[in-house]
């Protein structure tokens, strides 16, 4: 198991043990954290993040594909990214995102 930290947009932490292979959405879902809605399931803008800054460097940037998705998200920052598409790995364990105030 790897240790995932969501803070919710109120502040609200949720430590999690996340099954590695899993996504931050799936976790996300799973445990009812709110404001990650992944309505689409992982296909669209509606499981933004914010990654820790402590953690960008690690987790990496969006792939073209989701960085033309992250231009429907809200108030997009540079540590953006969807949840449906960072993989839990050892190597993170750890990692912190930030839910934003709102999604897309």
């Amino acid at each position: 198991m790897t240790k995932l930290t969501i803070v919710a947009f109120d502040g609200t932490r949720f430590d999690l043990n996340a099954d590695d292979g899993s996504t931050v959405m799936e976790n996300a879902v799973r445990n009812s954290v709110p404001g990650v809605d992944a309505e689409c399931g992982g296909a669209c803008a509606t499981c933004h993040v914010y990654v820790d800054d402590d953690w960008v460097e690690k987790v990496g940037g969006p792939e073209p594909m989701e960085e033309d998705m992250l231009d429907f998200a809200f108030d997009v920052r540079p540590s953006s990214r969807l949840s449906c598409q960072i993989k839990i790995t050892q190597a993170l364990d750890g990692l912190v995102v930030h839910v934003p105030e709102r999604q897309a």
